[in-house]
Protein backbone atom coordinates (compact mmCIF):
# COMPACT_ATOMS: atom_id res chain seq x y z
CA UNK A 1 0.00 0.00 0.00
CA UNK A 2 2.75 2.28 0.72
CA UNK A 3 4.43 1.42 -2.54
CA UNK A 4 1.67 2.07 -4.05
CA UNK A 5 0.82 5.53 -2.82
CA UNK A 6 4.44 6.67 -3.40
CA UNK A 7 3.41 5.72 -7.19
CA UNK A 8 0.46 7.84 -7.06
CA UNK A 9 2.46 10.42 -5.25
CA UNK A 10 5.12 10.63 -7.74
CA UNK A 11 2.70 10.38 -10.97
CA UNK A 12 0.83 13.20 -9.63
CA UNK A 13 3.50 15.57 -8.83
CA UNK A 14 5.23 14.89 -12.55
CA UNK A 15 1.74 16.10 -14.55
CA UNK A 16 3.02 20.06 -14.16
CA UNK A 17 5.85 19.47 -14.95
CA UNK A 18 5.42 17.47 -17.98
CA UNK A 19 2.73 20.37 -19.22
CA UNK A 20 5.23 22.35 -18.85
CA UNK A 21 8.19 21.17 -20.36
CA UNK A 22 5.83 19.97 -22.77
CA UNK A 23 4.37 23.19 -23.99
CA UNK A 24 8.15 24.25 -24.11
CA UNK A 25 8.37 20.82 -26.87
CA UNK A 26 5.59 22.24 -28.70
CA UNK A 27 6.88 26.10 -28.85
CA UNK A 28 10.10 24.36 -30.09
CA UNK A 29 8.47 22.23 -32.91
CA UNK A 30 7.12 25.07 -34.24
CA UNK A 31 9.88 27.72 -34.06
CA UNK A 32 11.25 26.75 -38.00
CA UNK A 33 11.75 30.50 -38.88
CA UNK A 34 8.94 31.43 -40.71
CA UNK A 35 9.73 33.06 -44.80
CA UNK A 36 11.19 36.78 -43.89
CA UNK A 37 8.23 39.74 -44.13
CA UNK A 38 8.63 41.95 -47.65
CA UNK A 39 10.49 44.69 -46.55
CA UNK A 40 9.56 48.20 -46.96
CA UNK A 41 9.86 49.87 -50.94
CA UNK A 42 12.32 52.43 -50.46
CA UNK A 43 9.81 55.05 -52.04
CA UNK A 44 7.00 53.70 -49.42
CA UNK A 45 8.91 54.66 -46.79
CA UNK A 46 6.38 57.02 -45.18
CA UNK A 47 5.88 55.88 -41.69
CA UNK A 48 7.71 58.13 -39.21
CA UNK A 49 8.95 56.80 -35.98
CA UNK A 50 9.79 58.20 -32.66
CA UNK A 51 13.07 55.92 -31.17
CA UNK A 52 13.00 55.86 -27.05
CA UNK A 53 15.95 55.58 -24.54
CA UNK A 54 14.90 55.27 -21.21
CA UNK A 55 18.27 55.81 -19.33
CA UNK A 56 19.44 56.06 -15.51
CA UNK A 57 23.06 56.90 -15.18
CA UNK A 58 24.19 56.01 -18.75
CA UNK A 59 26.72 58.78 -19.60
CA UNK A 60 29.59 56.46 -20.20
CA UNK A 61 27.68 54.44 -22.87
CA UNK A 62 24.47 56.52 -23.85
CA UNK A 63 26.42 58.24 -27.21
CA UNK A 64 27.36 54.78 -28.44
CA UNK A 65 23.12 54.07 -28.48
CA UNK A 66 22.05 57.09 -29.58
CA UNK A 67 24.56 56.88 -32.94
CA UNK A 68 23.40 53.15 -33.26
CA UNK A 69 19.76 54.26 -34.16
CA UNK A 70 20.69 57.74 -35.59
CA UNK A 71 22.25 55.16 -38.35
CA UNK A 72 19.15 53.12 -38.98
CA UNK A 73 18.36 52.52 -42.70
CA UNK A 74 15.62 54.38 -42.64
CA UNK A 75 14.68 58.49 -43.98
CA UNK A 76 16.15 60.64 -41.84
CA UNK A 77 13.52 62.86 -41.31
CA UNK A 78 10.92 60.29 -40.65
CA UNK A 79 12.42 59.04 -37.39
CA UNK A 80 13.80 61.27 -33.89
CA UNK A 81 15.92 59.70 -30.95
CA UNK A 82 13.96 60.67 -27.26
CA UNK A 83 16.42 59.46 -25.01
CA UNK A 84 14.74 59.83 -21.06
CA UNK A 85 17.08 60.98 -18.08
CA UNK A 86 15.34 59.44 -15.34
CA UNK A 87 16.38 60.45 -12.15
CA UNK A 88 20.14 61.09 -13.48
CA UNK A 89 23.03 61.79 -11.10
CA UNK A 90 25.60 62.34 -14.16
CA UNK A 91 25.73 63.66 -17.50
CA UNK A 92 23.59 61.73 -19.12
CA UNK A 93 21.62 63.93 -20.86
CA UNK A 94 24.80 66.06 -21.68
CA UNK A 95 26.31 63.47 -24.07
CA UNK A 96 22.93 61.75 -25.63
CA UNK A 97 22.56 65.63 -26.64
CA UNK A 98 26.14 65.92 -27.75
CA UNK A 99 25.31 62.54 -29.69
CA UNK A 100 22.67 64.15 -31.83
CA UNK A 101 19.49 63.06 -30.00
CA UNK A 102 16.87 65.01 -31.36
CA UNK A 103 15.06 65.67 -27.85
CA UNK A 104 15.99 64.46 -24.62
CA UNK A 105 13.99 64.67 -21.41
CA UNK A 106 15.13 64.72 -18.09
CA UNK A 107 12.83 63.02 -15.50
CA UNK A 108 13.12 63.49 -11.89
CA UNK A 109 10.96 61.69 -8.85
CA UNK A 110 12.07 60.26 -6.14
CA UNK A 111 8.77 58.31 -5.46
CA UNK A 112 7.85 57.22 -8.62
CA UNK A 113 11.36 55.58 -10.15
CA UNK A 114 11.54 53.03 -12.80
CA UNK A 115 11.94 51.88 -16.61
CA UNK A 116 8.11 52.07 -16.76
CA UNK A 117 7.51 56.13 -15.70
CA UNK A 118 10.27 57.15 -17.89
CA UNK A 119 8.29 54.99 -21.13
CA UNK A 120 5.25 56.25 -19.93
CA UNK A 121 6.51 60.18 -20.07
CA UNK A 122 8.47 59.30 -23.32
CA UNK A 123 5.06 57.93 -24.40
CA UNK A 124 2.91 60.67 -23.52
CA UNK A 125 5.58 63.23 -25.03
CA UNK A 126 5.34 61.47 -27.96
CA UNK A 127 1.46 60.73 -28.55
CA UNK A 128 1.15 65.04 -27.77
CA UNK A 129 3.99 66.07 -30.25
CA UNK A 130 1.77 63.76 -32.89
CA UNK A 131 4.93 63.40 -35.02
CA UNK A 132 5.33 59.53 -34.74
CA UNK A 133 3.03 56.42 -36.25
CA UNK A 134 4.92 54.21 -34.06
CA UNK A 135 7.42 54.22 -30.68
CA UNK A 136 10.01 52.01 -30.50
CA UNK A 137 12.17 51.21 -27.28
CA UNK A 138 15.75 50.91 -27.25
CA UNK A 139 17.35 50.07 -23.98
CA UNK A 140 20.96 52.47 -23.36
CA UNK A 141 22.97 49.52 -23.41
CA UNK A 142 22.06 48.50 -26.87
CA UNK A 143 23.12 48.66 -30.50
CA UNK A 144 20.58 47.80 -32.87
CA UNK A 145 20.49 46.28 -36.83
CA UNK A 146 20.30 49.09 -39.32
CA UNK A 147 17.18 47.06 -40.66
CA UNK A 148 15.10 47.44 -37.55
CA UNK A 149 12.98 50.08 -38.93
CA UNK A 150 12.65 48.24 -41.99
CA UNK A 151 11.40 44.67 -39.96
CA UNK A 152 8.87 46.65 -38.08
CA UNK A 153 7.50 48.63 -40.97
CA UNK A 154 6.82 45.57 -43.03
CA UNK A 155 4.94 44.42 -40.09
CA UNK A 156 2.91 47.58 -39.11
CA UNK A 157 2.36 47.59 -42.72
CA UNK A 158 0.57 44.31 -42.78
CA UNK A 159 -1.69 45.11 -39.71
CA UNK A 160 0.73 44.53 -36.56
CA UNK A 161 0.39 47.45 -33.68
CA UNK A 162 3.04 45.96 -31.50
CA UNK A 163 6.31 44.26 -32.81
CA UNK A 164 8.90 42.77 -30.92
CA UNK A 165 12.49 42.49 -32.65
CA UNK A 166 14.59 39.62 -31.65
CA UNK A 167 17.06 40.41 -28.42
CA UNK A 168 19.94 39.04 -28.17
CA UNK A 169 23.55 39.32 -26.10
CA UNK A 170 25.95 42.05 -27.60
CA UNK A 171 29.19 40.26 -25.71
CA UNK A 172 28.57 36.64 -25.03
CA UNK A 173 32.44 35.75 -25.22
CA UNK A 174 32.99 37.99 -22.36
CA UNK A 175 33.26 34.73 -19.82
CA UNK A 176 31.17 31.81 -18.89
CA UNK A 177 28.22 33.84 -17.48
CA UNK A 178 27.55 35.45 -20.57
CA UNK A 179 28.00 32.60 -22.80
CA UNK A 180 25.16 30.78 -20.86
CA UNK A 181 23.26 34.09 -20.81
CA UNK A 182 23.40 34.27 -24.72
CA UNK A 183 21.94 30.75 -24.76
CA UNK A 184 19.52 31.56 -22.41
CA UNK A 185 18.49 34.62 -24.44
CA UNK A 186 18.42 32.42 -27.33
CA UNK A 187 15.79 30.02 -25.54
CA UNK A 188 13.76 32.29 -24.19
CA UNK A 189 13.34 34.98 -26.50
CA UNK A 190 14.03 33.18 -29.91
CA UNK A 191 12.78 29.30 -29.79
CA UNK A 192 9.84 30.71 -27.97
CA UNK A 193 8.81 33.65 -30.17
CA UNK A 194 9.67 31.29 -33.36
CA UNK A 195 6.82 28.89 -32.24
CA UNK A 196 4.65 31.52 -31.13
CA UNK A 197 4.45 33.27 -34.21
CA UNK A 198 4.68 30.86 -36.22
CA UNK A 199 1.34 29.11 -34.44
CA UNK A 200 -0.49 32.79 -34.46
CA UNK A 201 0.52 33.58 -31.07
CA UNK A 202 1.50 36.56 -28.85
CA UNK A 203 5.59 36.85 -28.68
CA UNK A 204 5.09 38.79 -25.80
CA UNK A 205 7.53 41.84 -24.97
CA UNK A 206 11.25 41.67 -23.49
CA UNK A 207 11.88 45.21 -22.48
CA UNK A 208 14.53 45.85 -25.53
CA UNK A 209 13.32 46.34 -29.17
CA UNK A 210 9.99 46.86 -28.90
CA UNK A 211 7.40 48.88 -30.91
CA UNK A 212 4.37 50.18 -30.58
CA UNK A 213 2.12 51.98 -33.37
CA UNK A 214 0.57 55.50 -31.68
CA UNK A 215 -3.11 54.07 -32.11
CA UNK A 216 -2.26 51.29 -30.19
CA UNK A 217 -1.00 53.37 -27.35
CA UNK A 218 -4.16 55.56 -27.32
CA UNK A 219 -6.19 52.41 -27.28
CA UNK A 220 -4.42 50.90 -24.10
CA UNK A 221 -2.54 53.48 -22.16
CA UNK A 222 1.30 52.73 -20.91
CA UNK A 223 0.64 51.93 -17.30
CA UNK A 224 3.06 49.79 -16.62
CA UNK A 225 5.56 49.86 -13.31
CA UNK A 226 6.23 46.53 -11.92
CA UNK A 227 9.66 45.32 -12.24
CA UNK A 228 9.02 43.57 -15.33
CA UNK A 229 7.06 46.45 -17.13
CA UNK A 230 7.51 44.98 -20.39
CA UNK A 231 5.95 41.66 -19.60
CA UNK A 232 3.16 43.55 -17.36
CA UNK A 233 1.96 45.59 -20.72
CA UNK A 234 2.24 42.13 -23.18
CA UNK A 235 -0.59 40.86 -20.62
CA UNK A 236 -2.62 44.07 -21.03
CA UNK A 237 -2.29 43.99 -24.78
CA UNK A 238 -3.67 40.45 -24.73
CA UNK A 239 -6.11 40.73 -22.42
CA UNK A 240 -6.86 43.57 -25.08
CA UNK A 241 -7.11 40.99 -27.89
CA UNK A 242 -3.76 42.41 -29.80
CA UNK A 243 -0.92 39.97 -30.10
CA UNK A 244 2.78 41.23 -30.44
CA UNK A 245 4.40 39.81 -33.74
CA UNK A 246 8.03 38.74 -33.74
CA UNK A 247 10.60 40.54 -35.85
CA UNK A 248 13.20 37.58 -36.29
CA UNK A 249 15.16 39.53 -38.65
CA UNK A 250 16.07 42.06 -36.92
CA UNK A 251 17.97 42.00 -33.78
CA UNK A 252 19.10 44.20 -31.00
CA UNK A 253 22.15 43.65 -29.03
CA UNK A 254 22.05 44.31 -24.89
CA UNK A 255 24.71 43.98 -23.26
CA UNK A 256 25.38 41.67 -20.17
CA UNK A 257 27.81 41.60 -17.13
CA UNK A 258 30.16 38.33 -16.82
CA UNK A 259 30.59 38.63 -12.69
CA UNK A 260 27.99 37.27 -10.44
CA UNK A 261 28.08 40.16 -8.12
CA UNK A 262 27.00 42.70 -11.06
CA UNK A 263 24.22 40.81 -12.70
CA UNK A 264 22.61 39.47 -9.07
CA UNK A 265 19.99 42.47 -8.32
CA UNK A 266 19.25 42.49 -12.09
CA UNK A 267 18.66 38.89 -11.90
CA UNK A 268 16.85 38.83 -8.62
CA UNK A 269 14.22 41.61 -10.06
CA UNK A 270 13.69 39.97 -13.09
CA UNK A 271 12.85 36.68 -10.68
CA UNK A 272 10.23 38.39 -8.31
CA UNK A 273 9.26 40.47 -11.32
CA UNK A 274 8.17 37.43 -13.14
CA UNK A 275 6.72 35.31 -9.43
CA UNK A 276 4.27 38.24 -9.15
CA UNK A 277 3.01 38.08 -12.03
CA UNK A 278 3.12 34.29 -11.92
CA UNK A 279 0.49 34.71 -9.37
CA UNK A 280 -1.66 36.35 -12.14
CA UNK A 281 -1.39 33.31 -14.38
CA UNK A 282 -4.06 31.22 -12.92
CA UNK A 283 -6.75 34.01 -13.39
CA UNK A 284 -5.46 34.69 -17.03
CA UNK A 285 -5.91 31.11 -17.99
CA UNK A 286 -9.15 30.90 -16.46
CA UNK A 287 -10.32 33.85 -18.56
CA UNK A 288 -9.01 32.74 -21.63
CA UNK A 289 -10.48 29.22 -21.40
CA UNK A 290 -13.93 31.25 -21.06
CA UNK A 291 -13.20 33.53 -23.96
CA UNK A 292 -11.90 31.16 -25.91
CA UNK A 293 -9.09 33.25 -26.14
CA UNK A 294 -5.75 30.77 -27.39
CA UNK A 295 -3.59 34.23 -27.23
CA UNK A 296 -4.30 34.97 -24.09
CA UNK A 297 -4.11 31.18 -22.86
CA UNK A 298 -0.39 31.01 -24.15
CA UNK A 299 0.33 34.30 -22.28
CA UNK A 300 -0.61 33.11 -19.40
CA UNK A 301 1.14 29.40 -19.74
CA UNK A 302 4.00 31.96 -20.74
CA UNK A 303 3.92 33.32 -16.91
CA UNK A 304 3.10 30.01 -15.11
CA UNK A 305 6.02 28.16 -16.78
CA UNK A 306 9.01 28.05 -14.02
CA UNK A 307 12.29 29.02 -15.49
CA UNK A 308 13.91 26.54 -17.61
CA UNK A 309 16.72 25.68 -14.29
CA UNK A 310 14.03 25.20 -12.11
CA UNK A 311 11.91 23.24 -14.41
CA UNK A 312 14.73 21.04 -15.60
CA UNK A 313 16.18 20.14 -11.68
CA UNK A 314 12.59 19.14 -10.73
CA UNK A 315 12.25 17.21 -13.37
CA UNK A 316 15.82 15.30 -13.09
CA UNK A 317 14.89 15.00 -9.53
CA UNK A 318 11.84 13.04 -10.05
CA UNK A 319 13.02 10.87 -12.78
CA UNK A 320 15.91 9.87 -9.77
CA UNK A 321 13.17 9.31 -7.40
CA UNK A 322 10.74 7.23 -9.56
CA UNK A 323 13.95 5.39 -11.05
CA UNK A 324 14.97 4.25 -7.72
CA UNK A 325 11.52 2.99 -6.68
CA UNK A 326 11.71 0.59 -9.90
CA UNK A 327 15.36 -0.61 -8.66
CA UNK A 328 14.72 -1.09 -5.52
CA UNK A 329 10.87 -1.29 -4.29
CA UNK A 330 9.67 -3.31 -7.47
CA UNK A 331 7.21 -0.42 -8.60
CA UNK A 332 5.66 0.02 -12.02
CA UNK A 333 8.31 1.34 -14.89
CA UNK A 334 5.23 3.48 -15.94
CA UNK A 335 6.02 5.59 -12.71
CA UNK A 336 9.58 6.23 -14.90
CA UNK A 337 7.45 7.52 -18.27
CA UNK A 338 6.58 10.89 -17.34
CA UNK A 339 9.51 12.19 -15.79
CA UNK A 340 11.51 11.01 -18.53
CA UNK A 341 9.43 12.37 -20.98
CA UNK A 342 10.11 15.75 -19.30
CA UNK A 343 13.28 15.75 -19.70
CA UNK A 344 13.67 14.44 -23.17
CA UNK A 345 11.13 17.66 -24.23
CA UNK A 346 13.68 19.67 -22.00
CA UNK A 347 16.31 18.41 -24.28
CA UNK A 348 14.95 19.04 -27.23
CA UNK A 349 14.35 22.36 -26.68
CA UNK A 350 18.05 23.14 -24.75
CA UNK A 351 19.50 21.62 -28.53
CA UNK A 352 17.33 23.85 -30.78
CA UNK A 353 18.84 27.04 -28.53
CA UNK A 354 21.94 25.58 -28.87
CA UNK A 355 21.61 24.88 -33.31
CA UNK A 356 20.19 29.01 -33.26
CA UNK A 357 23.05 30.49 -31.16
CA UNK A 358 25.92 28.49 -32.64
CA UNK A 359 28.42 25.99 -31.24
CA UNK A 360 29.93 28.07 -29.06
CA UNK A 361 26.61 27.76 -26.68
CA UNK A 362 27.74 24.42 -25.87
CA UNK A 363 30.96 26.01 -23.65
CA UNK A 364 28.64 27.53 -21.70
CA UNK A 365 26.93 24.23 -20.24
CA UNK A 366 29.49 22.90 -18.27
CA UNK A 367 28.83 26.09 -16.45
CA UNK A 368 25.35 25.58 -16.04
CA UNK A 369 25.59 23.27 -12.80
CA UNK A 370 27.26 26.29 -11.15
CA UNK A 371 24.94 28.86 -12.54
CA UNK A 372 21.99 26.48 -11.69
CA UNK A 373 23.08 27.09 -7.93
CA UNK A 374 24.11 30.51 -7.70
CA UNK A 375 20.32 30.99 -8.96
CA UNK A 376 18.94 28.67 -6.23
CA UNK A 377 20.76 30.97 -3.68
CA UNK A 378 19.99 34.12 -5.16
CA UNK A 379 15.97 33.45 -4.70
CA UNK A 380 17.05 33.14 -0.79
CA UNK A 381 18.91 35.97 -0.66
CA UNK A 382 15.98 38.78 0.27
CA UNK A 383 13.91 41.15 -1.16
CA UNK A 384 14.56 42.43 -5.28
CA UNK A 385 15.31 45.88 -4.47
CA UNK A 386 12.75 48.22 -6.28
CA UNK A 387 12.61 50.89 -8.50
CA UNK A 388 15.26 51.56 -11.13
CA UNK A 389 18.73 50.20 -9.98
CA UNK A 390 21.13 50.32 -12.50
CA UNK A 391 23.31 47.36 -13.39
CA UNK A 392 27.15 47.77 -13.51
CA UNK A 393 28.08 47.39 -17.06
CA UNK A 394 31.30 45.42 -18.29
CA UNK A 395 34.63 47.26 -16.84
CA UNK A 396 32.76 48.86 -14.07
CA UNK A 397 32.34 48.71 -10.24
CA UNK A 398 29.40 47.21 -9.07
Amino acid sequence: MLLSALEVVLTVASLPVLAAAGYLFVLTLASRRPPSAPPAEPGSRRLRFDLVVPAHDEEAGIAQTVRSLLALDWPAEQRRVVVVADNCSDRTAREATRAGAHLVLARSDEELRGKGYALAMAFGRSLSDGFADAVVVVDADTVADRNLLTAFAARLERGALAVQADYGVRNPEDGPRTRLMSLAFTLFHRVRSLGRERLGLSSGLRGNGMCFATSLLREVPYAAFSLVEDVEYGLRLGEAGHRVWYADDARVLGEMVSSARASASQRHRWEEGRRALRERGGSLLRRALRRGDRVLGDLALDVLVPPLARLAALALAGDTLAGALVLTADASPLVVAPWAASLLFLAVYLARGVQLSGSGSLKALAFAPAYLVWKLALRRSGQAPQGWVRTARQGEAP
